[in-house]
């Protein structure tokens, strides 16, 4: 159905290529998009930004028709249209290229290209839409590698291809750069700029980063709470004013260029030049030699190697320390042996090979909370899924690993675990109404503050930070950051997984890259540089510092 569109004045040659009026949607009692205007015009990259849980995605999603609206008008070339699923949305020439991939890793890259596409299947002809594809924008993708075997990087590109292939008019891209290199961004950016000066098409960029927006669009949309709260050209766009849009308030990007995505703000911190505010661990302050070969050190990897039930390769030979008082951070593309990592030192995966010590004691891995008993704290990357239990209390959910302390003859001594609860609630200022209250009722960031006030309350050796900040807001950000470091300076080896350059820039004290499960670089934070941290990231072997 259709419904053309003579309001505004807008005829069809100047209508913009997708304009949504009055957006509207809600799941519950939460509000997604609350009366949105959004105009993508073709020739130029929209950028939409605004923080995670701002609506960007939401909206998008509608455009896509994977979520119907609940109220306003689609209107693409100055026609109404009423967008049901994402086959409506492809034959109206709109693609987009999610932020998760939805790759088949068994297959080549042109199967996965046509999967899903209906008639007979022409192999050949298949195989050179991809060529041509990648030929012409510059992807450089083999249509007959198998998914399994590329970097994500590449993968990245095989989705896009996908996209393209239907030489879609109007092109979404969610959190395109998430599991990027920094040369690898810089190529797909410059491939949306081919897509939009030659063929004239839309293009929308979904982020939360100020530097990717500013340097890579024509105009931008920052979202807040649901709503559009700013919309401006990016020539007259400051990084201080979209910061203040995105949040609400004002901001100062000396301090939290980490969470509003702004690497070279936060490059700059670390030079050590007189008044500057980054921060420095209690080691590096009294001059301590982190490094020292006769100091002990909190967490000792030598050569571990983690096998997955397929027999996968998940860690390769890595080898790591974290001396104590100090925040080792670990840089990488997503899916380079993280999540075998974090799950080594939760005990939920036995090694197969190497060893492990905790502030100089071996520990055998793959034994239920054998880690934590010897010191190891673990914030997990999914709070909701390992981290808590949502229909628990906030009391309930602070003592999940400790509820044996909180027992007197067999039973739970409910008035001492609300005593104590309220203690880390007041000193981790967790906003809740109480320990009784149901933990799903917290925000994200209130949730997080549970999970580190009860990791932090069994005294650890180690704390693992795995991707500690992500789905936060600033405010909340800046809180984990200042007790990751806080922690560091109490003395315990801080290990902090981060996909976000800038989080590990601004807090780690060395940075060591991982790629393929093993760690193939490592850097003293006043030794970084991007470059050569991108190229280690996406497999460069290790290479001078120039």
């Amino acid at each position: 159905m259709s419904e053309t569109l003579d309001a505004a004045g807008a005829g069809a040659d100047l209508a913009p290529a997708i304009w949504l009026r009055g957006i509207d949607k809600r799941f519950g009692a939460i509000v997604a998009c609350d009366n949105v205007e959004l105009r993508l015009r073709r020739g130029r990259i929209h950028g939409i930004l605004g923080e995670n849980g701002a609506g960007k995605s939401t909206l998008m999603k509608i455009v896509i028709g994977l979520v119907n609206p609940d109220g306003g008008e689609v209107h693409i070339d100055g026609t109404r249209r009423f967008i049901r699923d994402p086959l409506d949305a492809a034959q109206h020439g709109i693609g987009m290229v999610h932020q998760h991939f939805s790759l088949v890793e068994a297959l080549t890259v042109w199967e996965n290209v046509i999967l899903g596409e209906a008639g007979s299947l022409d192999r050949k002809a298949a195989r050179q839409r991809v060529l041509d594809i990648s030929e012409h924008y510059g992807l450089g993708v083999d249509p007959d590698a198998r998914v399994a075997d590329l970097p994500a990087g590449v993968r990245q590109r095989v989705e896009i291809i996908k996209c393209l292939r239907r030489d879609p008019d109007i092109i979404i891209f969610d959190e395109p750069t998430s599991v990027l290199t920094p040369a690898e961004s810089e190529q797909l950016f410059a491939v949306l700029r081919t897509a939009v000066q030659d063929e004239n098409k839309a293009v929308a960029l979904i982020s939360h980063k100020l530097d990717e927006v500013l340097h890579s669009t024509d105009e931008i949309t920052i979202m807040r709470a649901g709503s559009v709260v700013a919309h401006l050209e990016t020539s007259d766009a400051t990084a201080a004013g979209l910061a203040r849009a995105m949040v609400g308030r004002e901001v100062s990007l000396r301090a939290e260029a980490a969470a509003l995505g702004l690497v070279k703000e936060v490059e700059a911190l670390s030079d050590h030049h007189p008044g500057s505010e980054r921060p420095v661990s209690a080691a590096n302050r009294s001059g301590m030699e982190v490094a020292s070969s006769e100091a002990v050190p909190a967490l000792s990897m030598a050569d571990v190697v983690v096998r997955g039930s397929d027999g996968s390769v998940a860690l390769d030979g890595l080898t790591l320390e974290v001396p104590s008082g100090t925040i080792v951070g670990v840089a990488g593309v997503e899916g380079n042996g993280q999540a075998a990592l974090t799950e080594v030192l939760s005990s939920l995966s036995p090694i197969s090979e190497g060893a492990i010590e905790v502030a100089g004691r071996p520990v055998v891995s793959g034994r239920a909370g054998a880690m934590a008993r010897a010191g190891v704290a673990v914030i997990p990357a999914d709070r909701h899924n390992s981290g808590c239990v949502l229909d628990m209390t906030v009391a309930e959910n602070l003592f999940l690993i400790d509820i044996e302390h909180m027992a007197n003859m067999g039973f739970y001594d409910q008035a001492s675990m609300n005593r104590r609860a309220q203690q880390l609630i007041d000193e981790f200022e967790i906003q809740t109404s109480g320990p009784g209250a149901p933990f799903f009722t917290l925000s994200g960031g209130n949730q997080q503050r549970v999970v580190l006030a009860r990791e932090l309350s069994a005294d650890p050796h180690v704390l693992l930070a795995d991707q500690p900040t992500h789905g936060l807001d600033v405010g909340a950000i800046e809180y984990i950051s200042d007790r990751l470091r806080k922690v560091a300076d109490d003395g315990v080896g801080v290990l902090l997984i981060s996909s976000e350059l800038e989080e590990l820039l601004h807090l780690a004290d060395t940075i060591v890259v991982l790629f393929r499960g093993r760690i193939v670089g490592q850097m003293a934070r006043d030794e970084v540089d991007l470059e050569r941290l991108g190229m280690l990231m996406g497999g460069a072997a290790e290479v001078g510092k120039g």
